[in-house]
């Protein structure tokens, strides 16, 4: 990429300005030479959905199709000359989409660019799909250079669009290898019209005009003598035409081509570099490691003032130096080759050194991706990590868009590339954005132990840049070992710094703060202080709406609010901002482990409350995969908690202690943590007969949190203390500060108190409230745990006293064959008045085995429905 070239406007998934060139219809040279032949099977382009222009390189692909372009003024044609090879599918779809637009074709706000280069999700090829097949007139979408792409991925996804955009699309693929398209599936169906490379080559015809083109007039035999030697390839017969051109004997000298064929880099070296002045010669070998490059780039790496009118030159006179438009140049890419093999034997050594030139140039104009590769294709890592840093960019590192291309960039950088503090910052960096606390927090300190030192030389608006960055940083490790006073002096410092650096730099790098705000309130939220976090974590959410670089932290941010929802007790209001993190991910094409995993922790949490068990294993399970950098002990807190719940819902105590006994290493403590991780083990001992090792358990749950103050309340009951569990209840002002899924609860627990103390009046009407309050918010859980008292109170009060037929006596009899364990499950649920597909989703089985188990129930209970099964299993104590 070319300083030259970057806009302002529309920016790619990188941040960067879209590279207007790369939508150009290339200009055809004044050599060019129109076949019509070609033209005319371009033509079929308008009657099949797919064609295809497949040859080698210089086969003249490019300004064919450019030229049959020219040839149809009418038609809405979109042009994209694809990037580098191996590009994300991210990329590749903003440009595409880019691409649309910039031919005039409208696109709805609801189709955005991804924000992950390297990821999209199947929404957008869907909705464009529906876009495009829904238009009267077809655009027709020409993708360059097409052999870059090589993501299985894009050309999937290419299919699909082509398929379902039918009538609305017609796709032209230039290429040099046979792509990656069910091409066979095209051609059986008649979809598909093909140019290859033997119809690209030149009959003697073509090639005899094209000499004429180039001022030679040959012999009918000299013209077939070069068509053979040459296949008709394009690119060899201009060379062939460049060589002849000025030579006393034109065909003498196409003969001597001939004596070696394998000498198409002498050839080019002799016959077209040695053409030109001796420094043309060298503007040429230096521009040589460039990939594009305007007049100021070019001037930069060869030290000259006059590269504008060299370029033209060179482009008017087809010396393999093509302008692609906007003043932007690049050189063909077997001359460049060549350039570059000979650059290295004429000039040793130079090439790092223009490398470096190429990058001071680049950073001074603002392209910062493209200043990276140069420097770091410089081996000065000092200048390449100075420009990260200095750019503000560190948090690019973790932000999904650019940070698989920063960690390969850096991976080359060593540990002794460069001495100073950004080199050492930025290999804190790389290992924090892997999880890799220990070596991230150890380079962390020595990027401050060198900034320190520099302070001493320098003033401090120098080093402004170096300390956000190692802020950060502190942050970030701050997060990971749940250190909340360090999290703290970081924002503090990041703020009071905040000053000291441009407004615009600023502005360009809203991830920086984004991320900074997401680190604090995290390790506010281990911390307990959940008013301070639900602060931080708002404005995280809301800090660069729409910027791709911000896409994680603001769908961080979202999830940990959600859990902050959990904490209280308002599931409702936590599965809506989890979906809406949810949504952030999709919107911006985050993919797993690119996200940050807490929305699926959540929404397990609360289908853990709903009883929907099975969707909570399955949320649980995918919990864990999440961005390394975010693995916090926030999320292994919650995934354990979660568990452990999850566990004492399927009955299985054992396993839920198992879930929380090892605990979340962590510098400081964490009150929620600590006294949920205590209910969860005095759940556990509740379940298996022992309420007075459960209340032993009680010390190190925090009163001062409502569902904290519930969970203790419902253990001190179950204890024998009634009055104790009611006025802890009173203390906290539970009903006042929590969410229904912790006052539910604490409506139980005062019933049965109320029901220990004789008050059946007062028990009903709080079962009532709570019944109420639970079905209202689709929760089960509640109300399954609070065992077999609850059932007088589930039916209505009499409304008159009269007498009451006596009931049998005695013991119901037993069924006639115990229940096997999953027969009781399904019991269970049947009492949860769940439906058949319901428990089916929620055990893992199919519904016929639901079935089956239902109608063995039945046979042992000896009733013939559900309601009978339910009654009679509460009367047999087996609910």
């Amino acid at each position: 990429m070319d300083h030259d070239d970057a806009r302002s406007g529309p920016y790619d998934p990188h941040g960067d300005p879209f590279l207007r060139t790369r939508f150009a219809v290339p200009a055809q040279p004044d050599t060019f030479l129109r076949r019509e032949r070609l033209a005319r099977h371009l033509d079929g382009t308008l009657r099949t959905p797919l064609t295809m222009v497949n040859g080698c390189a210089g086969a003249g692909k490019t300004l064919l199709v450019a030229d049959w372009v020219a040839g149809h003024p009418e038609l809405p044609v979109a042009w994209l000359t694809t990037d580098t090879d191996g590009q994300g599918p991210g990329m590749f779809w903003a440009y595409l989409l880019q691409a649309l637009r910039t031919s005039g074709v409208p696109l709805p706000g609801d189709i955005a660019s991804p924000a992950d280069a390297n990821r999209v999700g199947d929404a957008l090829p869907a909705r464009l799909a529906a876009l495009l097949s829904a238009r009267d007139r077809p655009v027709v979408l020409i993708l360059d250079e097409f052999d870059r792409v090589t993501a299985p991925e894009i050309a999937a996804q290419l299919d699909f669009l082509l398929r379902h955009s039918t009538p609305g699309l017609r796709l032209v693929l230039v290429t040099r290898t046979e792509p990656l398209l069910p091409l066979h599936r095209y051609r059986t169906a008649g979809e598909l019209t093909e140019i290859r490379d033997a119809e690209l080559a030149f009959t003697p015809g073509e090639a005899a005009r094209l000499m004429e083109a180039h001022g030679l007039r040959l012999s009918p035999a000299a013209v077939r003598g070069v068509v053979e030697r040459t296949r008709g390839w394009a690119a060899g017969l201009r060379l062939c035409a460049l060589a002849a051109e000025e030579a006393p004997d034109p065909e003498l000298c196409l003969k001597e081509f001939e004596a070696d064929r394998s000498a198409v880099a002498d050839f080019l070296l002799a016959e077209v570099l040695r053409r030109q002045d001796a420094g043309t010669q060298e503007l040429l070998l230096r521009v040589s490691v460039l990939d594009r490059f305007g007049p100021r780039l070019a001037n930069a790496v060869t030290g000259r003032a006059d590269a504008e009118a060299v370029l033209a030159r060179l482009h008017r006179g087809n010396a393999f130096v093509q302008h692609i438009g906007h003043g932007v140049y690049r050189l063909h890419p077997l001359f460049a080759e060549i350039l570059r093999a000979h650059l290295r034997m004429r000039r040793p050594g130079l090439e790092p050194e223009l490398h470096r030139r190429a990058a001071v140039c680049l950073r001074t104009a603002g392209a910062l991706p493209a200043a990276l590769g140069h420097g770091a294709a410089a081996d000065d890592w000092e200048f390449t990590a100075s420009a990260l840093v200095d750019d503000l960019a560190l948090g690019q590192f973790f932000t999904g868009p650019r940070a698989d291309i920063l960690a390969t960039l850096f991976s080359r950088m060593g540990p002794r590339g460069g001495e100073g503090p950004a080199p050492e910052l930025v290999r804190a960096a790389a290992r924090l954005s892997r999880g890799d606390l220990a070596a991230g927090a150890a380079r962390l300190r020595r990027a401050r132990q060198r900034t320190a030192r520099y302070d001493g030389t320098a003033g401090e608006a120098d080093t402004a840049a170096v300390r956000m960055g190692c802020a950060l940083l502190d942050a970030l490790v701050a997060r990971l070992s749940g250190a909340p006073g360090r999290a703290e002096d970081a924002v503090r410092e990041a703020e009071a710094l905040r000053d000291l650096l441009p407004a615009e730099l600023l502005d360009r790098h809203p991830e920086f703060f984004a991320l900074l705000l997401d680190h604090l309130g995290s390790v506010r939220l281990w911390a307990g202080d959940f008013t301070g976090a639900r602060d931080a974590l708002t404005r995280a959410a809301v800090t660069g709406p729409g910027a791709p670089a911000t896409a994680l932290p603001r769908e961080d941010a979202l999830a940990r609010l959600a859990l902050l929802d959990v904490l209280h007790g308002w599931p409702d209001r936590a599965e809506r901002t989890a979906r809406e993190a949810l949504a952030e991910t999709e919107r911006s094409g985050l993919a797993r482990p690119a996200s940050s995993g807490v929305e699926r922790l959540v929404l397990a949490a609360v289908a853990v409350e709903r009883e929907e068990l099975g969707r909570a294993r399955a949320l649980l399970d995918t919990a864990g995969e999440s961005h390394p950098a975010l693995r916090d002990p926030v999320l292994e807190a919650g995934r354990a908690l979660v568990a452990a719940r999850l566990h004492l819902a399927r009955g299985e105590p054992a396993a839920a202690w198992k879930a929380v006994e090892p605990g979340v290493p962590a510098d400081a403590d964490s009150p929620w943590a600590r006294g949920e991780t205590a209910l969860v083990a005095a759940a556990a001992d509740l379940a298996e007969g022992r309420p007075q090792d459960a209340a032993a358990l009680l010390p190190e749950v925090p009163r001062d949190q409502p569902a904290c103050a519930v969970g203790a309340a419902r253990v001190l009951l179950a204890a024998g203390r009634p009055e104790a569990a009611v006025r802890l209840l009173d203390r906290a002002a539970v009903d006042e500060h929590a969410g229904p899924s912790v006052t539910v609860r604490a409506a139980l627990v005062r019933a049965r108190a109320a029901d220990r103390a004789g008050d059946t009046t007062a028990a009903r009407r709080l079962v009532t409230r709570a019944v109420t309050e639970a079905h209202r918010e689709g929760l089960r859980r509640p109300l399954a745990e609070t065992g077999s008292w609850i059932r007088p109170y589930l039916t209505p009060a009499p409304r008159h006293r009269r007498p009451v037929p006596s009931r049998p006596t005695g013991t119901p009899p037993p069924p006639v064959e115990e229940l096997s364990g999953r027969e009781r499950d399904v019991l269970r649920r049947l009492a949860l008045a769940m439906s058949t597909e319901e428990m089916a989703a929620d055990l893992y089985v199919s519904v016929n085995t639901v079935k089956t188990h239902l109608k063995n129930a039945y046979r042992k209970l000896s009733v013939g429905r559900r309601s009978e099964a339910v009654r009679r299993a509460r009367e047999l104590g087996l609910l």
